[in-house]
C-alpha cells in the first residue's frame, strides 16, 4: 500500500474531531512531487514543516494533559467504588464497576489512537522529507527529524505509561478468577455501545505494531519502541496480518 493511502487510512479511522490536526500529507505532496515548477527552497520548505510540526506537537500535549486528568479521575473513581462497596447492595456495586470498566476501556481506546497519531504524523514526516530530499537534491530530511526526536509527541511517554497501566486497573475492579471473562464482557460491551472507538483501536494497534516494532531498521530515527501490556487482554483482540507500507 502506498503511503499517501495509508496515511489517509489511518486518518479517517481516527477520532473525527482529531482529522484536521494531523499532518496534512495529501497537501505537501504535490508541493514536492509537482513536475512542473520548483518545489520551495529548503529553507521555505522546513519552515512549512515546522509550522505542521508545531500544531502536531500543540494537539498532542493537549490530549495528553486531559489523559493524565482523566487517568487520575479514573483511579479515585474505582477507590470510591471500593471503598463503597460493603455499604452498598451488591447489584449497584457491580453497576457501579461494570460502568468504570467500560469507561478504562475506552480510556485505554482512546489512548491508542493518540499513540497511532503519533506514529503516523513521524513516518508522514519522514516520508515527505524523503521525497523532497530525493526531488531536490538537498540534505533536509536529518535536520528536521533531529528536531523532531525532543518532541513529546514523538517520544510520548506519559501516555504509553499510561496505556500500560490500564491493565492493572482493570484487575483493582475485576473480582478473583474472573479478570479474563470481565475482560470479555467488557469489550462485547464496548463493541455495542463504541463500534467506531474499539474498531479504530484494533487498527491502530495493528499499525503501531507494524509501524513501530516491524521495522528492519532500528536506529535513532526509528520511533520508539512499541511496549504495551503482553496480557490475555490485549492479546484477544488478535489482529489481522500486518498491511506492508510502501
Amino acid at each position: 500500500m502506498k503511503h499517501g493511502k495509508w496515511h489517509k487510512r489511518q486518518v479517517e479511522q481516527s477520532l473525527p474531531e482529531w482529522r484536521d490536526e494531523f499532518l496534512r500529507y495529501k497537501e505537501l505532496k504535490p508541493i514536492v512531487s509537482a513536475v512542473s515548477g520548483l518545489p520551495p527552497s529548503p529553507a521555505e520548505f522546513a519552515a512549512l514543516l515546522h509550522a505542521e510540526i508545531e500544531k502536531i506537537n500543540t494537539f498532542f500535549i493537549e490530549q495528553e494533559e486531559f489523559f493524565i486528568i482523566r487517568h487520575k479521575e479514573l483511579q479515585e473513581a474505582i477507590q470510591g467504588a471500593l471503598a463503597r462497596k460493603a455499604a452498598v447492595p451488591e447489584s449497584a456495586h457491580e453497576a457501579e464497576i461494570a460502568a468504570i470498566r467500560r469507561e478504562i476501556v475506552n480510556f485505554h481506546g482512546e489512548m491508542v489512537l493518540l499513540l497511532n497519531y503519533s506514529s503516523v504524523n513521524y513516518l508522514g514526516l519522514a516520508k515527505i522529507l524523503k521525497k523532497y530530499d530525493k526531488r531536490t537534491g538537498a540534505v533536509l530530511r536529518l535536520a528536521v527529524i533531529e528536531t523532531v526526536l525532543a518532541q513529546p509527541f514523538f517520544t510520548a511517554e506519559a501516555v504509553t505509561l499510561m496505556v500500560r497501566e490500564c491493565e492493572a486497573m482493570m484487575e483493582a475492579v475485576s473480582a478473583p478468577g474472573e479478570g479474563q471473562a470481565a475482560a470479555r464482557r467488557d469489550r462485547e460491551a464496548l463493541a455495542a455501545a463504541e463500534q467506531r472507538i474499539f474498531r479504530n483501536t484494533v487498527a491502530a494497534l495493528l499499525a503501531m505494531q507494524d509501524v513501530r516494532s516491524g521495522s528492519s531498521t532500528r536506529g535513532r530515527h526509528s520511533l520508539p519502541p512499541l511496549t504495551l501490556p503482553d496480557s490475555d487482554w490485549l492479546r484477544s483482540f488478535q489482529p489481522p496480518s500486518p498491511i506492508p507500507i510502501q
